[in-house]
């Protein structure tokens, strides 16, 4: 037996356990499947392409993005996706699957929110507020609030058989899981409390005693960020107080759905020292959540096809070169060595990854000759993903 038979008898035994896709999208327990990843590892294509695939074996389906990008859309061949969940037009779906698509816009939910949960006056208090209006689109964290709120929405609303998110390009893609903590803080802490106080105080001398304090406090304040900003603010907090502990509510339901038994999470990541580094991350902090953590799909890896050495096909290329002779042959027996190098260099870089999370199922998807664009790309990558071996 050859070096590259041992050397491949070896990879074998040592694999992680294999990612059965089909299984994991099949399964009527699993309703809701979070994608993660860093930037640059397909992890958008890779949830789209799952969708499709999901459709197709008869499930109802709808994929969520926070990615503000508009590759999802174009790569469904839609022109753009709303707020709201975007129907997918293919005829030759089997089993009564179906695939909508849709796009967090993180003001239209916080607006919905508000008109769903406030009364008529008060929604409308809340929606003319300019501190609502700042806050709403770029107060710190709202992004992660409303991606719960939505995924809430999604999950109660009962019409679908899978949902998946595919969330931020970055670590901030599992900032989400500490929207309910980070909320809870927010809404208990001292400057709300303070701004809310007029509306909760109850009795006269209450009144009296809170409104010295908030008086006290909107001078101190006022002389920082302007009293008007602040006046919107109070006005804000003390119109939306009685929404308060409805959203957090939700939030911390929603957190507990994504670790319940029915979500799973996939990393997604490429055969790259950082996109691996990144995937590492993310799988300790799932588990340090203790998220149901499905496993790790390696994007765009070059497997080798053929049980033939570098250096024997490098030599051979060396002697056809001296005898001027065959240069086709010659050219392919370069490439192929370069194809082994590149194949255990990836392989080099799993087996770390492996070796610090053997429990972690992976799943290894080959590397398209061209930039996944349309619907037949992803079907290809949904069948990809599915037949794909273990990787590392």
């Amino acid at each position: 037996m050859s070096r590259m038979s041992d050397a491949a008898d070896n990879r074998r035994r040592r694999r992680p356990p294999g990612l059965a896709i089909d299984s994991l999208i099949d399964d009527p327990g699993t309703s809701v499947l979070v994608c993660c990843g860093s930037g640059g590892v397909g992890k958008t294509t890779t949830a789209a392409a799952l969708g499709l695939r999901a459709a197709g074996r008869g499930r109802r389906t709808v994929v969520l993005t926070i990615d503000p990008a508009r590759r999802l859309a174009q790569s469904l061949g839609l022109k753009e996706l709303s707020n709201q969940p975007k129907r997918v037009s293919i005829t030759e779906f089997d089993g009564g699957g179906e695939l909508h698509a849709m796009m967090l816009d993180m003001r239209r939910t916080f607006d919905d929110m508000v008109l769903t949960h406030a009364g008529k006056e008060r929604a409308a208090a809340i929606l003319s507020n300019p501190f609502y209006q700042t806050i709403s689109t770029s107060f710190s964290g709202t992004q992660e609030y409303m991606a719960m709120e939505k995924l809430g929405q999604l999950t109660q609303d009962g019409s679908w058989d899978l949902i998946i998110v595919d969330t931020p390009p970055s670590r901030s893609a599992l900032d989400f899981l500490d929207a309910p903590q980070r909320l809870s803080t927010v809404l208990d802490g001292k400057i709300i409390r303070l701004l809310s106080a007029p509306a909760r105080a109850g009795g006269r001398g209450l009144r009296r005693l809170v409104g010295a304090g908030f008086s006290l406090f909107s001078k101190a304040v006022s002389t920082v960020v302007g009293g008007q900003l602040l006046a919107d603010a109070s006005a804000f907090v003390q119109a939306f107080d009685s929404m308060f502990g409805g959203f957090r509510e939700r939030a911390e339901h929603t957190y507990r759905t994504l670790r319940s038994p029915g979500t799973a999470f996939l990393v997604i990541a490429t055969p790259e020292p950082d996109a691996l580094r990144e995937a590492s991350y993310f799988v300790d902090r799932l588990a340090g959540e203790q998220m149901p953590l499905a496993g790790l799909v390696v994007n765009r890896t070059h497997p080798i096809i053929a049980d033939l050495p570098a250096t024997t096909s490098l030599a051979a290329a060396d002697e056809l070169a001296q005898r001027s002779s065959n240069p086709l042959t010659e050219a392919i027996l370069r490439l192929h060595a370069d194809r082994v190098a590149l194949a255990e260099r990836e392989l080099r870089l799993l087996s770390r990854f492996t070796k610090s999370h053997p429990e972690v199922a992976v799943v290894g998807v080959p590397a398209l000759p061209d930039d996944v664009h349309d619907l037949s790309g992803l079907q290809e990558i949904g069948h990809r993903l599915a037949s794909a071996e273990p990787s590392g």
